[in-house]
């Protein structure tokens, strides 16, 4: 049952679900904006172009007619994929849900005004003045994001009048695509936040990973774990609430569903707030590769791509993940070709892995590698975590001097 599946978006994620496809015997055409991505130097065939692009994007569509299209990123010009069903391409999950959740207001809306789920207090913005007026709506401290952005570019926080302007400035910086607009957001005073990794099947039940926990900087992740800790009946919510978005947008796949959660306090119960929604692998969700459960998140996505069936998933041993970034002192050097070292002292560390993914320039902060660690059943995830950011610790990223 050989499928051409077309796979839009090659960074690291996507070059673990080509590797996935492969392994089950599929053809694969690596499309992403610049040559050499991750997933084109292990895929069948690859190309070059912008994704929003549309007629480029139809253009090779209509060159390779894939069976299959898998968006891998949210840079794409998403609308001519419910054509692309039409002509009986699937989309994976399906057409709605990578138009949706493309833009931040869409998968939003539907969340909180549709299927009623709990979410922080929201409002949107195409100007500084909208901006202005959100943040006197939703308060201060809150959270700005572009509607169409990924990986933390172009979010902040404004904890005072003096950080309007910037962060409606950094928005747009780090807006993909041509949408100039902003959600800005009350900020939660959450206890901890997790990814609920969630896969949707042709036939079979949703089923759900073990939740990961994870700690972020500058809006990106730096270390994840899993199992993460959290107590059963707000594990219950969570899932409850990934099951009904998902069920609302249709398809199979793998999905990213990131919660934020409050803690029971003063005799009240806890809460769990949706934040947002990835109808693909999830960065977080890295730590799968450590053999935390029977499928790594990327087999489960190839499986469900496929509608091949997952009876279960089944929680073998704990694991970790921290992430290798490119140094902010290699700014001067942007663009330049990495060098990778430290291999051999990170890969002597005992009940770890890493991957490097071969991107072929460097930006400072950019994640070049991940390292992973897994434990026994009842080790503490924190000494998992302080592991795997020790074998990370080992790998430098620099260029040719």
């Amino acid at each position: 049952m050989q499928k051409k599946i077309m796979l839009l978006g090659s960074g690291e994620l996507g070059k673990e679900v080509v590797i996935a496809l492969q392994r089950l015997g599929q053809h694969v055409i690596a499309v992403d904006a610049y040559s050499g991505a991750p997933a084109m130097q292990v895929a069948d065939e690859f190309e070059v172009i912008s994704m929003l692009d549309g007629d480029a994007l139809d253009a090779i569509v209509d060159k390779h007619q894939p069976d299959i299209v898998v968006p891998e990123v949210e840079s794409i010009r998403t609308e001519r994929f419910y054509d692309y069903e039409k002509q009986g391409i699937r989309v994976v999950p399906s057409a709605k849900a990578a138009h949706y959740t493309m833009n931040r207001r869409a998968i939003r809306d539907l969340a909180a005004v549709d299927l009623g789920l709990k979410t922080a207090p929201f409002k949107y913005a195409t100007s500084l003045e909208e901006l202005q007026a959100g943040v006197d709506a939703v308060g201060m401290p809150c959270v700005v994001k572009p509607l169409m952005s990924s990986s933390g570019k172009g979010q902040s926080v404004i904890r005072t009048q003096a950080d309007v302007e910037k962060a409606w400035n950094h928005a747009l910086e780090g807006s993909r695509g041509d949408l100039a607009e902003i959600i800005v957001e009350a900020f939660i005073d959450f206890d901890y936040e997790i990814t609920l990794l969630t896969l949707t099947q042709d036939t079979g039940d949703t089923l759900f990973c073990a939740p990961i926990g994870h700690r972020q900087e500058r809006g990106d992740y730096q270390e994840s774990w899993q199992p993460a800790v959290m107590e059963s009946d707000l594990l219950e919510q969570a899932q409850t609430m990934a099951a009904a978005v998902t069920a609302e947008l249709g398809g199979s796949g793998i999905w990213g569903v990131e919660f934020f959660i409050q803690n029971p306090k003063n005799g009240q119960p806890g809460t769990v707030y949706f934040s947002e929604l990835s109808p693909r692998p999830h960065d977080t969700g890295m730590v799968t590769l450590a053999g935390t459960q029977n499928f790594s998140e990327f087999e489960l996505h190839a499986r469900a791509v496929l509608g091949l069936p997952v009876p279960a998933i089944v929680q073998q041993r704990p694991g970790a993940s921290a992430v290798v970034l490119a140094p902010e002192s290699l700014a001067p050097h942007a663009g330049a070709a990495p060098v990778i070292t430290g291999l051999a002292d990170a890969a002597a560390e005992p009940d770890s892995d890493l991957r490097v993914f071969g991107k072929p320039t460097v930006r400072p902060y950019r994640r070049m590698a991940v390292a992973v660690t897994h434990g026994a059943p009842g080790d503490h995830v924190d000494d998992l975590v302080d592991r795997a950011k020790a074998v990370a610790a080992k790998i430098q990223v620099d260029v040719q001097r």
